[in-house]
């Protein structure tokens, strides 16, 4: 699955992403990114609105999911639970990076799917602008079989 097939999906059946600007700027064995303007996203304040960047960052760790799942026919896939940690204002277009869980977190997804028909990573996503971490997101995603 490449980043534009992620970028299609997530448009097709998330049109909040649409309306969001965000864009599946990478997918590679390292993660995802995407991206986000702020015009969309903006708030009183001229910064992105919390709620935003928090959707923006649970989409990040979905598309990894879903890009590792590679469109499985009769797998669901749900975020468990969330939560969000603000450093710093985001003042402008910003990224969404989730990391790839390597060989174990996907062997342990895996293996739950398998046995249990619920499969669950753990996922930590970085908000950034530029160089700077504005935002830390970690995610429970989980695909259950149909």
């Amino acid at each position: 699955m490449t980043a534009a097939d992620v970028e299609a999906y997530l448009h097709e059946h998330i049109p909040q992403s649409i309306s969001m600007g965000v864009r599946v700027a990478s997918l590679d064995e390292r993660g995802v990114r995407l991206t986000a303007p702020l015009s969309p996203n903006i708030n009183h304040r001229g910064t992105v609105f919390g709620g935003s960047a928090a959707a923006v960052a649970m989409l990040a760790g979905w598309a990894l999911v879903h890009a590792h799942l590679a469109g499985r026919p009769g797998v669901r896939l749900v975020i468990r639970r969330q939560q969000m940690e603000f450093d710093a204002p985001i003042d402008g277009d910003f990224d969404a990076v989730c990391e790839d869980p390597g060989d174990e977190g996907w062997a342990q997804f895996e293996r739950g799917l398998e046995h249990m028909g619920k499969g669950r990573v753990q996922l930590r996503v970085r908000l950034n602008r530029g160089a700077a971490d504005l935002a830390t997101f970690d995610g429970v995603y989980v695909a259950v079989s149909a």
